[in-house]
């Protein structure tokens, strides 16, 4: 099992990579072209445009690349999904901020000279930038959680009884009404 997508924060919902579900750790996983900022089902949303930018500052790329070097970079906390990625690309071409060159199968997309003055600004903050050693270490720890977790109830669910599985479904239950608590202390 991949880990689970946790951004600052830890809102613990659908869209982890390789989690509950399709996309990026801030839910669907599509943030937009221009993306960044505000709120949307109590999710936050990261601004691929300065990603992109900032990585094509350091080297030409394509976009599964740059899909590859997020997740890196931040140790699975935030892997941007084609859907958000490729029109991100398309948009900054539309702009003249970066241009492909086709070889090998793929699109890759280097910077024009246009292009170079937003991805030096956004290279001076990049949005991978956020996810410190602390929260990198934090998720770390919420994720070996999980696993065992994860296994415990695979457990229960192969061996238990039929009244051992009742009585797990309910710590279940309880725990995850402790959890949005702890959110709803937060707010």
């Amino acid at each position: 099992m991949r880990g689970f997508g946790f951004p600052p924060g830890f809102p613990f919902g659908p869209g982890g990579p390789g989690g509950f579900g399709p996309g990026g750790p801030f839910g669907s996983g599509e943030f937009g072209p221009r993306g960044g900022g505000g709120r949307r089902g109590g999710r936050g949303r990261m601004n691929v445009r300065p990603a992109v930018l900032a990585l094509l500052l350091e080297r030409p790329m394509h976009g599964y690349e740059m899909i590859q070097e997020l997740d890196a970079r931040t140790n699975g906390i935030w892997r941007p999904s084609p859907g958000s990625i490729y029109p991100t690309l398309q948009l900054l071409e539309d702009e003249g901020l970066i241009e492909a060159t086709a070889g090998g199968g793929r699109k890759s997309y280097q910077l024009t000279a246009d292009g170079r003055p937003e991805a030096e600004t956004a290279a001076q903050n990049p949005p991978w930038a956020q996810f410190g050693d602390d929260t990198l270490n934090q998720v770390q720890d919420f994720r070996e959680a999980a696993v065992g977790i994860f296994s415990a109830l695979k457990q229960v669910g192969f061996s238990g009884t039929p009244e051992q599985r009742q009585r797990a479904l309910e710590v279940l239950n309880d725990t995850k009404r402790k959890l949005y608590a702890i959110l709803a202390d937060g707010e």
